[in-house]
């Protein structure tokens, strides 16, 4: 069972009538629009002297800044909705939507069997909370977010679920409007009685309870008292009874409670209650994979001072680990770049002398691992999109490889720990939807469970996927995922869209999208690009992608973009590229290397301006990924990296869709704003730089159904549009 981190995707003539006012159709009236506060500010990096004129919007609060973020929200959400086929597109995705009569996720099973989850029908906007008992019990609805206001008109979604061994409570976390501050709600299970506490501020909760299954633990942040303060630092984990006011609570970890393990402000501190192999798990977070956790007897909490010892620190290079009773199996790059699995004693832990139990295979990447009670489960991955399956008995030095019912792309595992048999799988491929199954090893055959009814789509019947290997700037060989209709011409006249994301060693592994697959159905072909500061290929091919090596990200996305078009698939200019989050660096500096080579660019609540990313408030956390100004080389990656910064005027870049969250808690919304201000000012292309700041929502986790459906139909159409495809061409 791995670790889940709390943190941390023209045919037509288009005209600029000033930098701010932009028109897509000839015959409508000009619209002039607010130009955005600007300045010639330049700050210096060691020696190095930055213009950064629109610094000014960066102040939120200022009500010009908020006058101009409207005005672009208000006039990009009425070209969006007047590109012709883009309401086709929301209609089909709705239709895709109803064809499902009900979907299932966020899905967990106690040890006497209760099925806790999520589930949405085509008239719910997002899901409520459900129990069962065994996959085949009667379903009864536990939690509607919809009868939660919280005095207020927000919209509050389901974040989180975390229910106690043997299911007599669950903690719900709630939050509105997509910004992630949660709100736990703690509820009697038997009876749906929910207690009086509503304990707020609990954006990094992961509540893990006791064996009482009357308190958990939980982390928390400090209210903000003073201008300026950093809402994320210094958060606390507390220990909480049901029931109780939660100012009461327990101080259990943090850089007060333990001052001797140098928790910095802006790490986040977790504990986990292990009541199966009886320790406390004490961890120190950011948004390095290299973890860093110490660990005590559980016995201890109910002393004045638990007297935590190591267990890893980043240079011991542990990914992830699980236990059992007397062992600890942890998950590690070190000297095996496609990871291995090693264990040693859990009462005294030896990592130096560890045992290897799943050995690297220098073929594929070691992707998961979980233990049951008969044997150990891993997955590997060839190039990041073909996934294998794998049992191992205990004592045996070898595995078998087992045959799920589909070759999937996707392979994830599940059990519930080391006293139980029980091993469930997930599958998917890009053209295979999601599907759960429960493995029997004595009969060697995988049984369907899963919960979300079945839908059928015979527009995919036909796709072609190719899994090819491309050569980079350096000529190494980066995967590339092709997926089109059969008959598809490869003439370069495809419109083509290009997704990829290239940070923190995550993989962009095969999924099932209906609504992503519409480009296909329109004749376009659909391309994942997996570039390097992800995940696919091993650690190595993560930090190839970090700070000094951050250009390598982006190289591979335009080397995809060159092989593309070289090969027939499209033709430059006829290519939109697309990242979200982290992967704005990647859309964002290939535009500003190729300008030429993109038709449209849509950045979605990117990371536009990382060289003043520590000024945000995510964006301490975040150094270990991309660098920090303190440090002068990493300093200046981040000036090379930094997409708003390489902007250069007079230069025809392609068409920009860029949006925000104004609720956004991990990318604040002036970092897409300025680099949207400083493209529509710089452009000499007269296409389209359209800016879409909204204030319903955050980082997209959160986002009601409506929400996401209207997203993927803005990004859809606005490339199609801006790639020339006829059926989106204004008349």
């Amino acid at each position: 069972m791995f670790l889940k981190k709390a943190f941390l995707t023209i045919s037509t003539a288009v005209f600029l009538l000033t930098p701010y006012a932009l028109h897509a159709d000839q015959n409508s009236a000009n619209q002039k629009l607010s130009a955005p506060p600007e300045d010639r500010i330049v700050d210096e990096y060691y020696g190095l002297k930055i213009l950064d004129p629109f610094q000014p919007l960066e102040k939120l609060d200022d009500p010009k800044v908020q006058q101009w973020m409207k005005e672009q929200t208000v006039y990009a959400r009425t070209v969006l909705d007047n590109i012709p086929g883009r309401k086709d597109l929301l209609e089909k995705i709705r239709d895709f939507d109803k064809r499902r009569t009900s979907k299932v996720y966020s899905l967990s099973v106690t040890d006497n069997d209760l099925y806790f989850y999520l589930k949405e029908t085509p008239d719910d906007e997002t899901g409520k909370l459900f129990t069962r008992e065994g996959f085949s019990g009667k379903e009864t609805m536990l939690f509607d977010p919809a009868t939660f206001s919280g005095g207020s008109d927000k919209k509050y979604v389901i974040t989180g679920i975390s229910a106690s061994e043997k299911g007599a409570k669950v903690v719900i976390s709630i939050s509105a409007n997509g910004s992630e501050n949660s709100i736990l709600l703690v509820m009697d299970v038997a009876s749906k009685k929910i207690y009086p506490e509503k304990i707020d501020r609990c954006r990094f909760a992961s509540p893990s309870w006791l064996p009482d299954e009357n308190a958990f633990l939980y982390n928390r942040l400090l209210p903000v008292t003073n201008p300026g303060q950093n809402p994320q630092n210094d958060s606390k984990v507390f220990l909480h009874v049901a029931g109780t006011d939660p100012s009461t609570d327990r101080e259990i970890f943090s850089r007060t409670t333990d001052p001797q393990l140098n928790i910095r402000s802006e790490d986040i501190p977790g504990v986990e209650y292990n009541t199966k192999c009886g320790y406390l798990f004490a961890y120190v977070m950011n948004v390095d994979r290299r973890l860093t956790v110490h660990y005590a007897p559980a016995s201890e909490i109910t002393g004045t001072k638990i007297n935590w010892k190591p267990l890893f620190r980043p240079e011991n290079e542990v990914h992830d680990f699980a236990v059992n009773k007397s062992e600890i199996y942890f998950y590690t790059p070190k000297n095996a770049p496609h990871f291995k699995v090693m264990k040693t004693a859990l009462a005294r832990p030896d990592l130096l002398h560890a045992e290897t139990v799943i050995p690297e295979n220098p073929h594929a990447k070691l992707t998961s691992f979980v233990l049951t009670s008969e044997a150990l489960y891993f997955t590997q991955s060839i190039n990041g999109v073909k996934a294998k399956l794998y049992r191992q008995e205990y004592g045996s030095k070898s595995a078998v490889e087992l045959q799920p019912p589909f070759n999937p792309g996707t392979i994830t595992l599940f059990s519930k720990s080391f006293l139980f048999p029980d091993i469930w799988i997930v599958i998917a491929g890009w053209a295979n939807d999601f599907r759960r199954y429960r493995y029997d090893a004595a009969k060697n055959e995988f049984r369907k469970e899963t919960l979300s009814s079945p839908a059928e789509y015979p527009e995919y019947s036909d796709l072609v996927v190719e899994e090819l290997m491309v050569p980079s700037h350096d000529n190494v060989m980066v995967p590339l995922s092709v997926v089109y209709k059969a008959g598809l011409k490869k003439d370069g006249g495809n419109p083509a869209f290009l997704y990829g994301y290239g940070a923190y060693g995550k993989a962009v592994t095969p999924y099932f999208s209906p609504a992503m697959l519409l480009w296909t159905i329109k004749g376009g072909v659909l391309a994942y690009a997996h570039v390097r500061g992800g995940g696919e290929l091993g650690d190595a091919w993560h930090t190839d992608g970090m700070k000094g090596n951050k250009p390598n990200t982006w190289k591979d996305l335009i080397s995809c973009a060159l092989y593309l078009d070289e090969n027939g698939y499209t033709h430059s200019g006829k290519i939109a590229i697309n990242g979200a989050s982290a992967g704005g660096i990647l859309v964002g500096r290939a535009m500003t290397e190729r300008p030429d080579l993109f038709g449209a660019v849509i950045a979605q609540v990117g990371l536009m301006n990382p060289l003043r990313g520590e000024l945000t408030p995510n964006g301490p956390v975040n150094a270990p990924e991309f660098g920090t100004v303190k440090n002068r080389g990493e300093c200046m990656a981040l000036i090379e990296m930094d997409p708003y910064i390489n902007i250069d005027d007079n230069v025809p870049y392609p068409a920009a869709l860029v949006t925000a969250g104004l609720n956004d808690p991990r990318v604040i919304a002036w970092q897409p704003a300025k680099f949207a201000a400083r493209l529509a000012k710089a452009s000499a292309s007269g296409k389209p730089v359209l800016f879409y700041a909204d204030g319903k929502s955050g980082h997209g986790i959160g986002n009601t159904k409506t929400k996401d459906f209207a997203s993927m139909a803005d990004v859809l159409s606005f490339g199609l549009w801006q790639t020339g495809h006829p059926e989106f061409q204004k008349k």
